[in-house]
């Protein structure tokens, strides 16, 4: 390991880390995760987490069997069948038999699932830009270039 490097914990890669790179990090994961919760709360959406994750991982990667969304959301078979019995109550799902295996079920977002999705987007988006809004010039146009480097966090590591 080289020198000033700790390991991460929870058995995560080896990471250089000195003093500011370890406070950006904190700083980042707590304003993130902040917003994050603050726009989840103040949205007030009907749909809770799991589903909403759900519905944006069939949207995405649809059309899915139960076992392979739920090794995409990392909860278990049981759990997923229960959130897909609740978006199916809802009409936000579409099941339907797999051509490929007769047993299988595949799932699709329903035109009231994609309805929904898009209500809760609009509704999250506004929320982030009425924070906005509350930002002076300088603030915004900092976070407008720091935006490519927020998007490249994103990108998962191989």
């Amino acid at each position: 390991m080289e020198a000033g490097s700790t390991a991460v914990a929870g058995g995560a890669r080896d990471a250089a880390v000195d003093g500011v790179s370890a406070e950006l990090a904190t700083r980042l994961r707590l304003a993130v995760g902040r917003l994050s919760r603050r726009v989840r709360i103040d949205g007030g959406e009907s749909i809770p987490p799991l589903q909403l994750s759900a519905l944006v991982t069939v949207e995405g990667h649809g059309p899915l069997r139960l076992s392979e969304l739920a090794r995409r959301e990392a909860v278990t078979a049981p759990t997923m069948s229960r959130v897909l019995s609740a978006l199916d109550e809802q009409g936000l799902v579409v099941r339907s038999p797999d051509p490929q295996d007769a047993r299988g079920v595949l799932i699709t977002l329903s035109a009231e699932g994609a309805r929904r999705l898009d209500e809760v987007r609009t509704q999250r988006t506004a929320l982030i830009a009425r924070r906005l809004a509350r930002l002076d010039d300088a603030q915004r146009r900092a976070l407008t270039a720091a935006l490519p480097a927020l998007e490249a966090l994103l990108v998962d590591d191989d």
